[in-house]
């Protein structure tokens, strides 16, 4: 006679499974961030290299051109898109075929040779606004972001000498060897952002004016209500942001000198100074505005924040 298994000895095999499952679907869990998170810190460390490499061909001067060439669209479905000098593409939306800080990426890609590693593994594509970043612009938001206060930008595609905010120079010149200490200031970090992918800097002088000088955003009350959750009135609560903040708590940073470390929220905070230390004339009244602020004078520091290169 047959043996078949009782209605109670199945019921705890199944209540087995479940309690096995419940213990390591949460490892495994892990194991997947951790792997996305090394990741990351490779691709991010390939970037910063890259920028150092440009740097090294360069006479010490930091990538921070400002171009429109056929066929440069970092999504590949654009590369055929037509091409038109002064108009789409170049110098009105979508901007597929030009290189300027928002496309930083084709900057170094001939270091790089892979577009897919500046696409963050968590983060992914951040395909949103009109016309939308990665499908219609051809540009990658959300990802991985370079530290335009120490690169400076150009705004002199197809505009005339004398013309506005053609110049956004660094505040150091744009070369890698006036940075006070290259091992503590930081080239690349992940930033969860769907319309900048650099970080915010502050620019002196009339935004009339065709030269300006950019500043390092480094002011704790701007960066806190976007590391950290805020409420109905923008004041910042002491619960990390885990949708702009990708690693439990923890963000990743490429340096000047080329290496790439974790840094907790609470280290990155440490590093950077508050408004009475860093003090500038004015600033976004919640989180980090648009990526661009102006200020009226040179911003005023009590004492050196390496980490920005503040000396």
């Amino acid at each position: 006679m047959k043996r078949a298994f009782t209605l109670i000895e199945l019921l705890v095999v199944i209540a087995i499974i479940a309690i096995l499952a419940a213990i390591l679907f949460p490892v495994f869990a892990q194991a997947k961030t951790s792997a996305k998170k090394a990741q990351a810190i490779s691709n991010q460390k390939q970037i910063g290299l890259a920028v150092i490499m440009y740097a090294g061909d360069y006479d010490d001067v930091y990538p921070r051109n400002d171009d429109c060439q056929p066929g440069t669209s970092l999504n590949p479905a654009l590369k055929n898109a037509p091409f038109n000098a002064v108009g789409a593409g170049c110098t009105s939306p979508p901007w597929y075929n030009r290189m300027n800080h928002y496309s930083w990426q084709k900057w170094v890609l001939p270091y790089v040779k892979n577009v897919e590693l500046f696409f963050h593994p968590v983060i992914g594509k951040m395909d949103t606004g009109s016309p939308r970043q990665w499908s219609e612009n051809g540009q990658i938001m959300g990802s991985f972001a370079i530290n335009l206060a120490l690169t400076g930008a150009l705004n002199t595609y197809n505009t005339a000498p004398g013309s506005a905010n053609r110049f956004r120079n660094s505040f150091l010149g744009g070369v890698q060897s006036a940075i006070p200490s290259v091992a503590e200031a930081w080239l690349i970090t992940e930033l969860v952002n769907p319309t900048i992918n650099y970080s915010p800097v502050f620019l002196d002088g009339s935004s009339g004016t065709e030269s300006r000088t950019a500043y390092p955003f480094a002011i704790e009350e701007a960066w806190k209500p976007y590391l950290y959750r805020t409420d109905s009135n923008c004041v910042s609560t002491n619960d990390i942001n885990g949708a702009n903040v990708p690693f439990a708590g923890s963000i990743n940073f490429s340096f000047a000198d080329g290496h790439t470390k974790t840094m907790s929220v609470g280290e990155f905070m440490a590093k950077t100074p508050n408004a009475a230390e860093y003090q500038v004339s004015s600033r976004p009244a919640c989180g980090l505005g648009s990526g661009s602020w102006t200020i009226s004078s040179r911003p005023a520091w009590t004492q050196p924040w390496p980490f920005w290169a503040l000396e």
